[in-house]
């Protein structure tokens, strides 16, 4: 049973007043240019600050989400203004390759799916197979295989068009929806972003739409076989059992069912289908905040005879312009928006940066935050029908998905702004029903996953649309070190600690490192786990921490930044490397700051990085994805991460350093 310490929330720790430039620490810092950056990162922050109160930055995804605007409108039957029609082609122009490809992430390597779908919406556009960087875009998919080795979601995006069989597209029943809660499958088993995305699929496979396109349209020209020689298969099997046979075997029995022509209780799943689809719509138009299964949610509803008109569909076509950026960058579709999370994290940054708790600035935030607390019950309520809610989701509007990170940072943040006594009553209610959504929502294992409890059934994992949407959502280092900090700052003692210190010790690999699951990738997940560690009390010259501090400062780069990219998650042996960040550099000081470690030169080069690469208007430039949608597949880059981590690596390196100065 966990156990609280009232009146002992842990306050925000001020920093040191501003020291003269003259003065240096032991390591060789000049405190002057420090308060000076601090400043003027504070202020470039502060200017971010909407009238509302809330922060937010641009969420950027690989080309394929801004390219897919193009199809989608086509397959709704709605058109495209010419002029916007012509920002989203330059933009997606912008981001090719050298190689004629498309990446999951800036500066990656080539990858086929998302090649494939910036090239069909090109030609979609009329852009003409002819121009060069057309003939470059084929040759690379070409000698990749073809659109026969295109992932799951790309084959089911081209089938919509006729470009590619239904057939050869996984088949997904909608009967499954009428499971009950109860059976060992069902699909609360699924993890959010996969339940959303699978009901709307499960309309769209039944239907098997196809919305033809112009003769400039086609891309027949991607097969690398000729008509009657495709291997339209799903893959074969190997050895005797296992789980992939068998999703094989049942995609080969479903298709059996498909085609007989009693199919009892169809017509009912449909139905409940439809429903669930439309109990699920959020009231900005969206479905779970993010684009995958807005999309097909509102494919799913044209397919039932929906037309643009009903009010459903209308909200939610109306709604992909909140989630556009069109600048002078080009047309951008965002596959979501971060506003509480930027704005949680930029509070703790400006108060842990000595901006009082009661600014106007951090009062709006806060204000704003309280508004945005959710108190309806949510998709969690499955697995976890007895808590109040009290949580806090990622985006403007999403109800039905709140997120454990995010409803374990907004406390914090909240911990750290004192708004004026008639409201500080609502604040703490707000908080602790935060604290104890979060601490009902601990998996078995002692971990938390990022949406849901126990979501650990692993021959989900072999379904064939895992090549691309992660279906499972187990726990992760990097959610329950967020957590940790939240018990921490409330004093939390007892079972809920115990367990979580045991999982993340037991989560450590060998060489020190932690797994990040939603940021790139080891030096998020071992900053995060040693920054928790050390929150929690734990001694700071116990094994696993020296591990994870040697592990960070052996992976420091010769510019004395930190950077790693996302091909870690295909191949781990490549951990901890990779071109310096603002980002990841903050998040391996504020490991190495929290483990004590002021008198490590490592520090005081990661402090002189940021300074150096601080630009004038106090922000730091970062083209590089540090965020995580599915590893291996998707990528994010967090337009904030450059301010808000860095802003606050160097006001705990500023207390860690003049610690050791004296």
């Amino acid at each position: 049973m966990a156990t609280r310490t009232e009146g002992t929330r842990r306050p925000a720790q001020p920093a040191s007043p501003a020291t003269p430039k003259t003065s240096r620490g032991s390591a060789g810092v000049d405190f002057g240019m420090l308060e000076h950056a601090i400043k003027k990162a504070q202020q470039h922050l502060l200017g971010l600050q909407s009238q509302e109160g809330y922060w937010v930055g641009e969420l950027e995804a690989d080309a394929s989400v801004a390219a897919g605007y193009i199809p989608l409108m086509h397959f709704m039957q709605v058109s495209i203004d010419p002029a916007r029609r012509d920002r989203i082609v330059s933009y997606v122009k912008s981001k090719q390759g050298p190689d004629g490809s498309w990446s999951t992430y800036y500066g990656g390597p080539g990858d086929l799916s998302v090649t494939v779908q910036a090239y069909f919406a090109l030609k979609l556009a009329g852009v003409s197979a002819e121009e060069p960087l057309m003939q470059r875009a084929r040759e690379f998919v070409v000698a990749h295989g073809g659109l026969t080795r295109a992932n799951v979601f790309t084959k089911i995006w081209l089938a919509l068009f006729g470009q590619y069989p239904w057939r050869g597209c996984p088949s997904l029943p909608p009967e499954i929806i009428l499971m009950p809660n109860w059976l060992y499958f069902n699909i609360y088993e699924f993890a959010s972003w996969s339940r959303a995305t699978i009901v709307a699929l499960m309309v769209v496979a039944t239907s098997r739409p196809v919305c033809p396109v112009p003769e400039h349209g086609g891309v027949s020209e991607l097969y690398t076989e000729p008509e009657g020689h495709r291997d339209y298969s799903l893959g074969q099997a190997k050895g005797l059992f296992n789980w992939r046979n068998f999703f094989l075997f049942m995609d080969s029995a479903f298709k059996t069912w498909d085609r007989s022509p009693l199919k009892p209780g169809r017509g009912i799943a449909l139905r409940k289908a439809a429903r669930w689809i439309m109990e699920h719509q959020e009231a900005d138009g969206s479905w779970a905040g993010i684009m995958l299964p807005w999309i097909y949610s509102l494919i799913a509803l044209k397919c039932l005879g929906y037309p643009l008109a009903h009010p459903a569909v209308a909200r939610g076509m109306k709604g992909l312009d909140d989630f556009i950026i069109e600048d002078g960058k080009g047309f951008r579709l965002q596959p979501a928006t971060s506003p509480v999370w930027d704005t949680a994290w930029a509070v703790i940054a400006l108060n842990e940066s000595a901006l009082a708790s009661d600014d106007t600035s951090l009062v709006r935030a806060a204000r704003w935050l309280l508004r945005k607390e959710i108190r309806v019950r949510g998709d969690w309520r499955v697995k976890n029908s007895k808590t109040e809610p009290g949580c806090w989701s990622f985006e403007f509007e999403n109800n039905l998905y709140p997120d454990i990170d995010d409803t374990a940072v907004v406390p914090r943040a909240l911990l750290r702004v004192q708004l004026p006594d008639r409201e500080e009553a609502a604040k703490a209610q707000a908080i602790d029903r935060g604290l104890r959504c979060t601490l009902s929502m601990q998996s078995n294992d002692g971990g938390w996953a990022a949406f849901d409890l126990n979501n650990n059934k692993k021959f989900l994992a072999h379904i064939p649309f895992a090549d691309f949407m992660s279906p499972l959502d187990p726990t992760c280092p990097d959610v329950t070190a967020h957590v940790l900090e939240l018990l921490a700052d409330m004093n939390v003692k007892g079972a809920p600690m115990s367990k979580a210190l045991s999982y993340l010790q037991r989560s450590e690999e060998p060489d020190g490192a932690w797994y990040g699951r939603w940021g790139v990738n080891y030096v998020y997940g071992t900053g995060l786990a040693l920054s928790s560690l050390a929150a929690a009390g734990q001694d700071l010259k116990q094994e696993s921490m020296r591990k994870a501090v040697d592990w960070l400062v052996s992976h420091q780069n010769q510019d004395g930044g930190w950077g790693e990219t996302c091909h870690t998650y295909d191949d781990p042996g490549c951990r901890g490397t990779g071109p310096s960040t603002a980002s990841q550099t903050a998040w391996a000081l504020l490991g190495l700051a929290a483990a004590g470690e002021g008198a490590r030169p490592a520090v005081e080069r990661g402090v002189r990085f940021l300074l150096t690469a601080q630009q004038a208007d106090g922000s730091w430039a970062e083209d590089a994805y540090t965020g995580t949608g599915f590893p291996g597949a998707f990528y994010l880059r967090y337009d904030l991460y450059r301010m808000y981590f860095p802003l606050m690596a160097l006001a705990r390196c500023r207390r860690s350093l003049k610690g050791v100065s004296g």
